[in-house]
């Protein structure tokens, strides 16, 4: 499945489906930065959401996250681009969500660095695949509020 297709859901997928942007800046040059995002084995260290990662080969793993909503999503990831010179990490994502996500680098100031984040996934876990749609904005919360978490710890591993 390519990262960022005109439709990215499966035929098979079915649930909500949700469209993420988030931009973070961290007191780090962009090189830091996109070291820091492509080892996702680490995520654990700096970014509280992310519970395990556990590396199935170089560019899969299998991740489980728990942000405030009572459940954990498993998720497999397959690194679909990884391009330091551009600022592009993209993966490919499945289980109980399925679609895609993608931070993209850019220098912001000297030792800055800002990181949009763009995801495109369905919903595919049961019962919050279900959830009627008046939860949604509370799911998107929950998601910005684990996005903010991501940003503050990444900017405290990245200072050192």
């Amino acid at each position: 499945m390519p990262c960022d297709p005109a439709d990215p859901r499966p035929a098979a997928a079915r649930g909500p489906h949700f469209v993420f942007r988030h931009s973070w800046t961290v007191p780090a040059d962009p090189s830091a930065t996109f070291a820091a995002l492509a080892d996702l084995a680490h995520y654990p260290r700096w970014w509280p959401q992310v519970r395990a990662v556990a590396s199935i080969s170089a560019d899969d793993a299998h991740v489980l996250i728990r942000s405030a909503a009572p459940v954990t999503l498993e998720l497999d990831m397959h690194r679909e681009v990884v391009d330091e010179r551009s600022g592009v990490l993209a993966t490919v994502l499945d289980g109980d969500l399925v679609g895609w996500a993608r931070f993209t680098l850019h220098p912001d100031g000297p030792g800055r660095t800002r990181a949009r984040y763009d995801q495109e996934v369905i919903l595919a876990k049961a019962p919050l695949s279900h959830a009627p749609a008046f939860l949604h904005p509370l799911m998107r919360l929950n998601h910005a509020w684990m996005m903010r978490s991501g940003e503050r710890g990444l900017a405290r591993a990245l200072r050192g």
